[in-house]
């Protein structure tokens, strides 16, 4: 009995049809024809109930359903006995709960759909654990008993003694709008209960819309007005969830210090953050989860900063001895090699005039430059400094007012360009929309094994793109825009929405694009691993915000990063085990020794 109840079965709701199939799940099941209730598909039932007592795990279900809605899982040994949370039968179960400890920050790091927000749910009471037993849930007592011994034990009888007071920063901080109707000065006003409204717009640049209503503000914006919302207000605990997401590099600095200032002995910070720099740089310790996204998620125990997210990209836990991916993510970086003279003679050279171009008040100055074919430049700067202004014009959709050089002509390219927003306005399948857009590429077996498959585009082909999560619609957005044949790839943020494991494939996916098709990218990224993996050259941008700013010319990356990591003021180390660049902390010994000889970038340890 005990090796049977290890097993668990997934039924997708949204793709298990049961009135436009032949059950054939039902028919094909060995169990059924021993005259057992394996599979149940009554005319009632709007998806088929797999019972996971009588499965033998022999999986011909899952390879006879005609919409693949059928998953059957064998757990890690051990894991039933920790069951926290089950929403009904054939669906997704969270394993464990991490364990905020007051005064400490928390970081939780796994991939979308693992349970992250659900354990956050959870943690701040609004949702009760069930314990798995979804049909006669716990009462609490029995919750409490369950987590005897444990620091959770403490942590639930504090809540349901209801002295704690628990907000969350939502993910999707573009809903906002949709609740909030007031301008961000009034709102931030209403909820200061601890009179921080001042310092807080100062440290989170909300000083320039504090006028504007929540429905006009971009991104960015929202961004730091949800993190302010929260900070200003009197809670136990304060949960972020994804607290980086649309900020530039300086912007997610101040929030992680803004995050931090909320500690006090007795009150719990939690976040969930998928730009591993900035997840170093805010917790104290971390708490990794694994699993299958949708089906199921393991909470580890808490490790040390460095250890946890080690741990993550090793895809292997030590203490469980289990490996939950079967690669390894590392960072080696190298620079790219100094080629011989035939090689470089192969490179198509490209050059581009100094420009300016002046829109409203904003002043932006490009200093000329050149790229060659097969390589990635990364525009670093911060938001409003005319990173996409320099794409357009390089697409040849903005006009520049002056070019000072005037023997080198801006080549005409073909261009394709991801811009940062992403709106889905198809009305038809994902298949159908790649189909009428990169026809020719989706069906070419290079782009597909290249791009289509890591991207995991297959998954989402019979989905409509207007039901596509932020996530999906960034991937679908990716390859969309590598399958047109152009000559420049102009890529706007393509980490936003994806977790810290679909950054690296989306990283990878890029780099190995532009190296084979011989082509040149043009990426905005603000998630430094990502940037630093992905770039050849960089281009930094200089001088002050949606006033006046001017675009270097490439340079290589060690010295655009020293340049740049100067202006924010913050050094760089790199982790020994793989390579991935970690943020000092301000004022530590190796920020100030690194300061005082001017490498604010290590690429050698």
């Amino acid at each position: 009995m005990a090796d049977r109840l290890t097993r668990i079965a997934i039924v997708s709701g949204d793709r298990c049809k049961p009135k436009k199939c032949r059950q054939e799940c039902k028919k094909s099941c060995p169990v059924v024809k021993t005259g057992k209730l394996c599979i149940e598909v009554t005319p009632a039932s709007k998806i088929a109930f797999i019972s996971e007592e009588l499965c033998i795990g022999c999986g011909i279900c899952v390879k006879k359903c005609p919409f693949e809605a059928i998953q059957i899982i064998n757990l890690p040994k051990d894991l039933d006995k920790d069951t926290t949370h089950r929403y009904g039968a054939n669906t997704f179960k969270l394993h464990r709960l991490p364990v905020p400890r007051p005064g400490q920050v928390l970081g939780l790091v796994g991939t979308n759909g693992i349970g992250k927000s659900t354990a956050l749910k959870i943690l701040a009471g609004k949702l009760k654990p069930n314990l798995g037993r979804f049909k006669n849930p716990p009462d609490w007592q029995e919750i409490l008993t369950y987590f005897r011994g444990s620091e959770l034990q403490n942590y639930f009888t504090r809540i349901l003694e209801d002295n704690l007071k628990a907000i969350i920063k939502p993910q999707y901080v573009d809903h906002i709008p949709k609740a909030v109707h007031d301008n961000v000065g009034v709102v931030l006003s209403q909820k200061d209960e601890r009179d921080m409204k001042e310092k807080l717009c100062a440290d989170l640049e909300l000083n320039q819309v504090i006028d504007r209503n929540v429905g006009d503000l971009s991104g960015g914006e929202l961004q730091r007005f949800a993190i302010a919302v929260l900070a200003v207000q009197n809670a136990d605990i304060y949960m972020f969830d994804e607290p980086s997401s649309y900020l530039d590099v300086k912007q997610r600095l101040k929030a992680a210090q803004v995050v931090r200032s909320l500690l006090r002995p007795n009150s719990y910070v939690i976040v969930v953050e998928h730009d591993l720099s900035v997840l170093d740089y805010l917790s104290d310790f971390i708490c990794c989860l694994y699993g299958k996204p949708g089906a199921y998620g393991v909470v580890t125990l808490p490790f040390s900063v460095r250890e946890g997210i080690n741990i993550f990209l090793a895809g292997f836990v030590p203490t469980e001895n289990l490996r939950f991916r079967d690669d390894s993510l590392t960072f080696k970086v190298a620079e790219t090699p100094q080629e011989s003279a035939e090689e470089i003679e192969t490179y198509a050279r490209y050059r581009y005039p100094t420009m300016t171009k002046t829109q409203g008040n904003f002043k932006l100055r490009v200093v000329e430059g050149e790229f060659t074919d097969s390589q990635i430049i990364v525009m670093l700067g911060e938001n409003g400094t005319g990173k996409t202004t320099f794409i357009r014009m390089l697409a040849g959709l903005l006009k520049p007012d002056t070019v000072e050089d005037s023997d080198v002509e801006i080549p005409e390219f073909n261009v394709s360009y991801k811009p940062q927003k992403i709106s889905p306005k198809f009305p038809s399948t994902v298949r159908n929309l790649l189909h009428q857009k990169i026809r020719d590429s989706y069906m070419h077996p290079q782009f597909v094994s290249d791009v289509m498959k890591p991207l995991l585009i297959e998954q989402l082909m019979d989905q409509e793109v207007l039901n596509l999560s932020g996530g999906e619609l960034q991937r679908v957005a990716l390859c969309l825009c590598l399958g047109k044949p152009a000559d420049i790839y102009l890529i706007d943020e393509p980490s936003a929405y994806l977790d810290s494991e679909q950054r690296i494939v989306a990283s990878k996916v890029i780099k190995r694009f532009i190296l084979h098709a011989k082509k040149t990218a043009f990426v905005v990224e603000h998630d430094f691993i990502m940037a630093t993996y992905l770039a050849d050259r960089v281009i930094v941008y200089e001088g002050i915000p949606s006033l006046d700013c001017t675009a270097n010319s490439p340079q290589s990356l060690l010295t655009g990063m020293n340049l740049f990591l100067s202006h924010l003021d913050i050094t760089f180390r790199r982790d020994p085990t793989n390579y991935r660049p970690r943020i000092n902390k301000l004022d530590s010994t190796k920020d100030r020794e690194q300061k005082s000889a001017g490498s604010y970038y290590y690429l050698d340890d």
